[in-house]
């Protein structure tokens, strides 16, 4: 791809500016490790290259070979997001040399059985969590995005979208409060109508990068639209049965706004499993949380031991039962992923050990 040129502002006065424009938020550059090096941030993540924006033209990059094995994590890989180091390549490519620390990332477990993590964006400032006011409104999925989120170092924005098909908003729009606690925003509007989007607007404002997560339906590309402006994200029809649509976005892409913010969107999240790394009780649960510390008994089980402030609170009302037993479900999970990233890391050492002991006995003795 040769670089499809930008045409910046001709009254900018800032050498920063393009970059800004793009997400860029330090005060200076850093210093080029090599010559010729180019600071870009990747916007479009392919199965094999990626698409680059260095604040005035895109272009195509690859990493090295050795960066695509399938044994190399996600962490080290490139993901959209990301300001990457790049060297001059051939054919109007770059190759991605080397990734600069990321001051936040948005990462889950893969779906299926692999166990892998998984980086859905990284240098990211808010995460607009999707929920449709129809039969995709799941406060406990909700809870689980609070989760991974709490762990991102990014601010968690709970949308709730089509608004204007709902006869329980404002009852859906207490529930989901009561989660997000104190300081939380929920907002429940019309995904179609700019003006009730422009309430995100303080998330979305020049160097500011949103990333949008939900599921397949939820609404994010038609949000993607009414920010843009523009029909630029396709959009498709939900199944009336059971409100769930088709990956109408396939890859994650970072997209500039007209108001000099960026967004990332994804595509619909069918599973949501924790990394181990989840601050679970400072998320949606700080009250259960407060309670834990106030049994009689230190090591109270929360059953039927006497003085146990969590059981207490549930019988007179001030903690849900459902709420509570959905905490629980979610800290287990979080300690279960903590055991298995553990041994995951343990092994990986094991395999570079083995490794580095069979390349000394080669060296020692020859290879057989």
């Amino acid at each position: 791809m040769r670089g499809r040129a930008y045409n910046p502002d001709m009254t900018d006065i800032d050498p920063l500016s393009p970059l800004r424009r793009i997400g860029w938020h330090e005060t200076a550059i850093p210093p080029p490790p090599f010559a010729d090096a180019k600071l870009a941030r990747v916007i479009v993540q392919h199965r094999n290259a990626f698409e680059v924006h260095d604040g005035g033209s895109v272009w195509w990059a690859r990493t090295k070979s050795s960066a695509r094995r399938r044994d190399v994590e996600d962490a080290v890989r490139p993901s959209v997001g990301d300001w990457v180091w790049m060297s001059p390549a051939i054919n109007d490519e770059w190759q991605i040399e080397a990734l600069l620390p990321r001051h936040s990332q948005l990462r889950r477990v893969a779906a299926g059985e692999s166990g892998r993590e998984q980086i859905i964006a990284a240098n990211i400032d808010t995460v607009l969590i999707v929920c449709g006011l129809d039969g995709d409104f799941n406060p406990k999925r909700i809870e689980r995005y609070l989760a991974i989120v709490g762990e991102s170092g990014a601010t968690p924005v709970i949308v709730l979208t089509k608004a204007d098909r709902a006869d329980d908003a404002e009852h859906c729009l207490g529930e989901l409060r009561r989660l997000a606690g104190d300081g939380g925003h929920v907002f429940a509007l019309n995904a179609k109508d700019r003006e009730q989007v422009a309430v995100l607007s303080p998330w979305l404002g020049p160097g500011a990068t949103a990333v949008l997560v939900g599921s397949s339906g939820a609404g994010k590309s038609t949000l993607t639209n009414s920010l843009l402006g523009v029909e630029k994200m396709r959009t498709n029809a939900v199944r009336e049965n059971d409100s769930r649509g088709r990956h109408t976005t396939t890859f994650r892409a970072l997209i500039q706004l007209p108001d000099g913010g960026c967004i990332i969107d994804t595509p619909g999240m069918r599973e949501i499993k924790l990394t181990g790394e989840e601050p679970v009780e400072e998320t949606s649960f700080t009250d259960i949380e407060d309670l834990l510390g106030q049994c009689r008994f230190r090591d109270c089980a929360h059953g039927r031991e006497p003085g146990c402030a969590v059981r207490a609170a549930i019988a007179d009302g001030r903690i849900d039962e459902r709420r509570y037993e959905g905490y629980l479900k979610l800290v287990q999970e979080r300690d279960a992923a903590r055991l298995r990233a553990a041994d995951h890391a343990k092994r990986a050492a094991d395999r570079v050990a083995n490794k580095a002991l069979g390349a000394r006995l080669a060296d020692k003795y020859g290879k057989r």
